[in-house]
């Protein structure tokens, strides 16, 4: 972030002042060069359990997450708590202290983004090489070991790596043995971490900082049991309730005690840096200033890029909708005015100021698959037409969040009127035939009935609305996919719901 803070503040700065910015470049590129986050997935387990019906919970769940960075951002590591009146969450992050602070970030963003595919269980957590996320409907801080969570990760066996490691199986099960044994009774003595190398072999122990001096000791010491199981394989890791173990035969930590070693790895790169830095001078100082004169130029044109293909689209439709205009039309996202939500967002019913009533789903997410999805349901719907379909009537992606516009239909979801317990009208037979025609024409208008043919994958009860004549309209094409006519709908792609 710091460095497209600088990279925009150049069509607004003298070119006097690029000499500090390359040089700032320059050591930001280094340091990735050099940073190990450790992101590398060793262990994704998820629930079964589901939070109860409409209790907002994956708003909460967001809330939480943002919560939880500012902890880590400030001390490499964080728990937290949130809860409303159906539901509570508590949660957990906890860098592995051989992380710098820099990698530690970047590690939690990581398991930021992935832990999300355990939703909507009520809990879930992660294991990456070089942190630990976790969330759960219950306080679990004090948690040591967990019979049916704790898993083990053993990599490929000590034979595939006979090059490396010049000795027998059994001398190197006696060195694992050895190295698991001094790393946990080490880190159990010094606040519950240690790393520790043995003969080319290598391990870390880390328990989180919820955890009592006791409580280490005792997660190290069923973490030890477990990961040498993992023998003869050269490498292993225990992922329990409250700790973290692992060894391998590749020195994977970051040793910052080896003051000696860092102390001349930074006069060598020092040294590299101001060589390359007298160099290259005055030539990156031209580039940038020329630059910099092309992007003041060119920087409304610039502008419009950046909304990208979608921007162009809709407002070459008339589908854009001022972020400020949705925002008044829902009352400020009035929880009295969500008629739904799903697993993408919530929907809300609005009033446009000329008095027409509208739904206005808003997105919770804002990472690169949600993204992807909101443009998809713009580019596949904003171009068709059809009697059972919801019409898209625009979207608006300049505010804080992104919005979509649908006509609105005032009888909700099928889903409401077959599986609610307090179903408002029962459905006769003529209703529910020309509810099962009504739908089967719209899908059969999306297979080949337009320019694109598209394919749903997610047609479900909640997804067939229903008008004021109970007409049914398919809505929700986030997950939808466009086929060319002659391509095979077949898809090994996994989509929808379970």
């Amino acid at each position: 972030m710091v460095f497209i803070s600088f990279y925009m503040h150049l069509s607004s700065s003298n070119c006097s002042c690029f000499k500090w910015i390359v040089i700032f470049m320059f050591l930001y590129m280094f340091a990735l060069s050099q940073a190990d986050p450790r992101i590398s997935e060793a262990g994704l387990f998820c629930g079964k359990s589901r939070p109860p019906p409409n209790a907002s919970y994956i708003p909460l769940f967001v809330k939480e997450m943002r919560f939880l960075s500012q902890l880590v951002t400030s001390q490499n590591w964080g728990s937290s708590a949130m809860n409303n009146s159906a539901i509570s969450i508590y949660s957990l992050a906890h860098c592995y202290r051989d992380l710098s602070h820099d990698d530690c970030l970047q590690c939690y963003a990581a398991s930021r983004t992935l832990l999300p595919r355990c939703l909507p269980a009520v809990s879930g957590r992660i294991f990456l090489d070089g942190c630990f996320l976790r969330y759960d409907n219950y306080s679990f801080l004090g948690e040591t070991v967990d019979p049916n969570w704790d898993k083990r990760n053993c990599n490929s066996s000590i034979d595939d790596n006979i090059n490396q490691i010049q000795f027998t199986r059994s001398e190197f099960n006696k060195t694992v043995e050895d190295l698991i044994h001094n790393v946990t009774t080490s880190a159990a003595l010094n606040d519950g971490y240690a790393v520790a190398g043995l003969k080319g072999v290598y391990g870390l122990a880390d328990c989180w900082k919820t955890l009592s001096t006791n409580g280490c000791r005792e997660c190290l010491t069923a973490a030890g049991r477990e990961v040498m199981e993992c023998l003869p394989s050269r490498e292993g890791r225990a992922m329990n309730a409250g700790c973290y173990l692992r060894y391998s035969t590749k020195k994977f930590y970051s040793n910052h005690s080896d003051t000696t070693n860092q102390s001349s790895e930074m006069l060598k790169t020092g040294t590299v840096l101001a060589i390359v830095l007298s160099v290259s001078a005055f030539s990156m100082l031209s580039v940038f200033c020329g630059y910099a004169v092309y992007r003041r130029w060119n920087k409304r044109n610039q502008a419009r890029k950046n909304l990208g293909l979608i921007s162009c689209s809709y407002n070459k439709s008339n589908l854009n909708f001022k972020y400020e205009t949705l925002e008044k039309a829902t009352n400020y996202f009035d929880p009295s005015r969500k008629v739904g939500q799903g697993g993408a967002g919530a929907v809300y019913r609005g009033t446009l100021t000329n008095g027409k009533t509208v739904a206005v789903k808003r997105l919770f997410f804002s990472t690169r698959q949600w993204v992807d999805e909101f443009f998809n349901e713009v580019n596949l719907i904003s171009g068709i037409q059809h009697k059972n379909l919801v019409k898209l009537l625009g979207c608006s992606i300049e505010g804080p969040e992104s919005l979509l516009v649908y006509e609105f239909v005032p009888n909700k979801s099928l889903e409401q009127y077959l599986f609610d317990d307090k179903k408002v009208k029962i459905l006769s037979w003529k209703e529910r035939y020309d509810i099962i025609v009504g739908t089967a024409e719209g899908i059969a208008f999306l297979h080949g009935g337009s320019e694109y043919r598209i394919i749903h994958r997610d047609i479900k009860t909640s997804n067939v609305l229903l008008d004021e004549n109970l007409n049914p309209k398919i809505a929700d094409f986030g997950l939808a996919r466009s086929f060319a006519v002659d391509r095979s709908h077949l898809s090994t792609g996994i989509a929808g719901t379970l």
